[in-house]
C-alpha cells in the first residue's frame, strides 16, 4: 500500500513466495520487497545463485523466526547441463578452464545418472558464498586463494533425464537436501562421462512447501503492494510449520508460560509427544511459539508474540 509520502509499513507476518527472474541476487530481491513494505523485516529462506530463476520464499516480519522450523528444506531443480567444457564457478559465468569434444550419448549419460542418487560427500565449489575464517570462499577465489575444503553429506532424492538440448546440453530434474551444489553436478557428471561440462541454467521448482505454481513474480508483489493486496499472497506462519503437532496453551496459563515458565504436558489435553519433540503453541486461537518437550513440560523455545 502506497500514499503520498512513500509506502506505508503495514507489520505484515508470513511467508512470501517470489519467483525470482535471472540477473538478480537473492539480496537485491529482499531489498526491492523491503521497500514495498516500508522497510518491514525482511529475509530469504535459502539463497539462490544470480544467475538461477525460481522460487524465493521471503520471510516477513516475525516469520523469520521460524526459518530453522520450516518443514522438509529439500529442493528441487530442473538444471541444463553444458558438455564440451568445464568452468572454474561451475556456471556459465566463469572462465573456461577445460574443453572437451566427447561428447555423451544420451544412453550414457542415462546410465550415469544412478550412480549420483542417494546418500553422498560432495565437496562445495570456491565460488560459492560459505565461509571460511570469516571471509566468503568466492572472495578468496576472486583473490586468487584456494583453500582445501572437505566433502559435505548431501541427498540426492530423485535424478531424472528430460531430455537433450542443442548445443550439447542436457536437461535434468532432481529433487535434494538442502546444501546441494547443482553446478557441482553438472561438473562431476562431465568428469564421470570423460567430457568437460558446466551448469548452462538453473530453475528451482520447490523450496521445502514452496512450489513454482505458487510463486509470484516481482511484478505481481509489486501490484498487490500498491493496491492493499499483499497480504493475500503470504502464506500464514503455521501453514509452513503444519508438520509440527500444535496444542493450545490453557487459559489460565497463557501469562505464566508468556513469562518463559515452562508448561506441564498433563495440563495440555490429549498432549503426547517424545523428548525432543517440537510442538506449535497458540495462545487464543493464534499462533504465539515453538516449543520443545523436556521431560513432563514443554518449554519456550521460539516466541512468536510481540
Amino acid at each position: 500500500m502506497t500514499n503520498e509520502n512513500g509506502p506505508q509499513k503495514l507489520g505484515f507476518c508470513g511467508f512470501l513466495n517470489v519467483l525470482k527472474p535471472p540477473g538478480m541476487t537473492s539480496a537485491q530481491v529482499v531489498g526491492r520487497v523491503r521497500r514495498l513494505l516500508g522497510g518491514e523485516k525482511v529475509g530469504h529462506a535459502g539463497t539462490l545463485d544470480p544467475e538461477a530463476a525460481g522460487v524465493l520464499p521471503l520471510m516477513i516480519g516475525k516469520a523469520a523466526r521460524l526459518f530453522d522450523y520450516l518443514q522438509d528444506k529439500g529442493k528441487a531443480y530442473i538444471a541444463e547441463v553444458a558438455f564440451g567444457c568445464a568452468t572454474d564457478t561451475q556456471d556459465a559465468q566463469g572462465q573456461v578452464i577445460a574443453c572437451g569434444d566427447a561428447y555423451p550419448t544420451e544412453a550414457a549419460l542415462r546410465a550415469a545418472l544412478p550412480a549420483f542418487l542417494g546418500e553422498q560427500m560432495q565437496t562445495p565449489p570456491m565460488y560459492s558464498a560459505l565461509k571460511r575464517d570469516g571471509r566468503r570462499l568466492y572472495q578468496l577465489a576472486r583473490n586468487g586463494e584456494t583453500v582445501a575444503l572437505e566433502g559435505r553429506p548431501v541427498t540426492v532424492n530423485a535424478l531424472t533425464l528430460l531430455g537433450i538440448t542443442p548445443r550439447h546440453g542436457a536437461l535434468i530434474a532432481l529433487r535434494c537436501s538442502k546444501g546441494f551444489y547443482v553446478r557441482t553436478l553438472c561438473r562431476d557428471l562431465g568428469e564421470a562421462l570423460g567430457c568437460p561440462a558446466h551448469m548452462r541454467f538453473l530453475l528451482r521448482t520447490q523450496s521445502g512447501v514452496f512450489s513454482l505454481a505458487e510463486a509470484r513474480t516481482l511484478e505481481e508483489v509489486r501490484f498487490a503492494a500498491e493496491n492493499g493486496g499483499l497480504g493475500a499472497l503470504l502464506t500464514p506462519m503455521e501453514a509452513a510449520v503444519g508438520h509440527l503437532p500444535g496444542f493450545t496453551v490453557p487459559p489460565r496459563l497463557e501469562k505464566a508460560f508468556g513469562n518463559g515458565i515452562p508448561l506441564e504436558t498433563s495440563a495440555v489435553p490429549s498432549c503426547t509427544l517424545e523428548e525432543g519433540e517440537l510442538v506449535r503453541l497458540y495462545l487464543a486461537e493464534q499462533l504465539a511459539a515453538i516449543g520443545v518437550c523436556r521431560g513432563d513440560t514443554i518449554r519456550l523455545r521460539t516466541w512468536l508474540g510481540d
